[in-house]
């Protein structure tokens, strides 16, 4: 039988400036968005109904009912087009990327099926257009559906492409200590200070030692093991390393993946307890 595959790469904020609340309740952001070549996988078979399994590592406590968004995804892509064109589907979801962890997983499946549904019954769609059916279902959605480098404003959804920020094929290492750290509650622990915009020139390691991560210090007060990660990256001479969305998921950036293996290693000895996939910037 015919299997359809495709990839939810996992998503990280190279840089998160929270710019202020909206009336709405949620807030005004400006994040530059990267993806690594890893991440979650996605397939899909023919079948007489849609159906969803999940399996891998990080499974547990995930539901596989309507309210999933890879299963809400295939249905509005359904609703919108019908189901002479977006036929029942029976899905598998292999969870290798951890929950609740600022690498926007739930996101980055969502967006792997709408591009599995799209390559293989409605072709004539856009990543612009895909992305706009899709991003009602949630703010990175829209940018995980290219999962490509680029500027994400508003609530994450206003997406401009950054041709200018060469970081494909950078080595990176993302690291998170297998503790959960729940969105809502960071957003809303944030201190209301706006600090500034993104800085932009034509230096662009400059412009990313510019940025930071406001929501970092109300997701340590959940998760004291994000300084723990941070310490042991910088520790490991990256030349860059960051929290990633509201945490615990940290990144370092390396110049050669030499170095990220070592430093891959290094960890994986001296902190086995912790999650970590080692990869490239898409």
């Amino acid at each position: 039988m015919t299997a359809f595959r495709e990839t939810g790469w996992a998503k990280i904020n190279l840089a998160l400036h929270v710019r202020g609340r909206r009336a709405d309740g949620y807030h005004d952001i400006e994040t530059l968005f990267a993806f690594v070549d890893d991440g979650d996988g996605i397939e899909a078979e023919f079948a007489d109904a849609d159906s969803l399994s999940i399996d891998g590592d990080f499974a547990e406590g995930l539901t596989a009912g309507d309210d999933n968004l890879v299963r809400r995804v295939l249905a509005l892509l359904r609703m919108r087009y019908g189901a002479d064109r977006v036929p029942p589907l029976a899905i598998t979801l292999t969870k290798r990327l951890p929950v609740a962890a600022g690498i926007g997983g739930g996101s980055a499946d969502a967006a792997a099926m709408a591009r599995l549904v799209r390559r293989h019954f409605l072709p004539e769609l856009g990543d612009a257009q895909l992305a706009r059916l899709v991003a009602p279902l949630g703010a990175d959605i829209a940018a995980c559906v290219a999962s490509a480098t680029c500027l994400g404003l508003g609530t994450g959804d206003e997406l401009s492409a950054l041709p200018e920020l060469r970081l494909s094929g950078t080595p990176a290492l993302l690291v998170n200590p297998r503790q959960p750290v729940a969105t809502g509650p960071v957003f809303a622990a944030w201190d209301g200070i706006d600090r500034g915009p993104l800085f932009t020139g034509a230096d662009l390691r400059a412009q990313l030692f510019a940025g930071r991560n406001d929501l970092q210090r109300a997701a340590i007060a959940q998760c004291s093991a994000i300084v723990d990660v941070l310490t042991e990256l910088g520790a490991l001479r990256p030349w860059l390393a960051r929290m990633s969305g509201s945490g615990a998921t940290c990144f370092a950036l390396f110049d050669a993946p030499a170095e990220r293996d070592a430093a891959a290693a290094h960890l994986a000895q001296g902190r086995p307890d912790w999650w970590q996939m080692a990869g490239a910037l898409r």
